[in-house]
């Protein structure tokens, strides 16, 4: 089994990519899709509402996001929350599927959480900061939460010296699969 976990800034191209990469290789996880169902059950927006001190009302993803942006402390009470929760679904997802030749994780923080030893292949998918700032608004994101999740994270220089391959993600879909379709084949 190869374990190829992709990862890379705030809008780089992530989702994207892992689609392409996995398809029709391997499973894919996405932590992204974990922290979705994570939005939806009552029990997790109870426990953020009491952490983050706000209450509970139809609107909990904007509630949150004003959280982050009046102190960002809230959003590492958030991350101490979600991270753990995170995990254990990307070990049980690792469980379910060793049978499989490649697994691939789609995991936005991989290094930040220290996750490189779970991985035989990372791959950062890199973007200019202005294309990124335009795809998370493209996706109704705010430039101010934008600017700060952005700092939240490690710099690419840093986080590129844990990754097998960088991938520039800043010209066409074209581009980008032809790039994945190289890297795979070293693998293949």
């Amino acid at each position: 089994m190869i374990k190829i976990g992709l990862t890379g800034s705030l809008a780089s191209g992530k989702t994207t990519a892992s689609k392409i990469i996995s398809d029709r290789r391997g499973p894919l996880f996405s932590a992204d899709k974990v922290v979705k169902k994570l939005y939806i059950q009552n029990s997790f927006k109870r426990l953020i509402a009491k952490r983050l001190n706000f209450q509970l009302n139809k609107d909990f993803k904007k509630e949150i996001k004003k959280k982050i942006l009046q102190k960002k402390e809230n959003l590492k009470k958030l991350e101490k929350i979600i991270h753990p929760l995170v995990r254990r679904e990307m070990f049980i997802f690792l469980k379910k599927n060793k049978s499989k030749r490649f697994l691939f994780f789609e995991i936005p923080l991989l290094i930040e959480n220290k996750l490189e030893k779970y991985f035989d292949v990372i791959i950062f998918i890199k973007s200019r900061n202005n294309l990124r700032l335009k795809r998370y608004l493209l996706k109704g994101g705010s430039a101010r939460l934008f600017s700060l999740l952005d700092k939240h994270q490690l710099k690419d220089s840093k986080k590129m010296k844990f990754c097998d391959h960088i991938v520039v993600n800043n010209k066409s879909l074209f581009i980008l699969k032809k790039k994945l379709s190289n890297i795979i084949e070293l693998y293949e």
